[in-house]
């Protein structure tokens, strides 16, 4: 008769936002996704050349209107720090504490590499969340997914926008980004 071996079963532990600030602050590329926590793809230049472009044109767009929040964290308890590349963000101070979603106006996702993991669960937990309206921006098509009107833990409404077409965040009726 040959050795008997146990099975083990490995334990995830999900992580409470105040667990994972203590654990992981200062740390850079980690994000806490319902209690789990990810490490961040690296940002290649088409990525940062892409937020950098986004940001300018909602700052210039909508001046004191919304607060441009690029690629800080927003909480969504009681599991969740995602970090964006971009929130509009309702005009307030956010030096005492992070946006949660009632601040939130729209989300932005860059998506180079991260397209299935940006519409996947990042999706789903915006959803959940009750956060108005998200854009994947996806480099590799070119093109512009927005997503609004969540329900039940997801979007109703997907648009694509193709190069040429101009996007307009709901919150801002009127105001047009060109963001091809």
């Amino acid at each position: 008769m040959g050795p008997c071996y146990a099975k083990a079963m490995a334990t995830r532990y999900r992580f409470g936002l105040e667990e994972y600030e203590r654990l992981f602050r200062g740390v850079r590329d980690v994000e806490l996704l319902a209690g789990e926590v990810y490490r961040m793809r690296p940002i290649g230049p088409k990525h940062a050349w892409s937020v950098a472009r986004l940001n300018r044109l909602f700052t210039e767009a909508l001046g004191d209107r919304a607060v441009v929040w690029p690629q800080n964290p927003i909480r969504i308890p009681p599991h969740s720090e995602p970090q964006p590349d971009l929130a509009l963000l309702r005009p307030k101070s956010y030096g005492e504490g992070l946006p949660t979603p009632e601040d939130v106006l729209l989300l932005v996702e860059v998506a180079e590499t991260s397209l299935e993991h940006d519409q996947g669960l990042k999706l789903s937990l915006y959803a959940q969340a009750g956060i108005p309206e998200v854009w994947v921006l996806d480099l590799k098509e070119n093109r512009l997914h927005v997503y609004r009107t969540p329900k039940a833990g997801v979007y109703t409404e997907h648009r694509i926008l193709l190069p040429g077409e101009e996007a307009e965040p709901l919150a801002f009726p009127g105001v047009r980004i060109p963001w091809s």
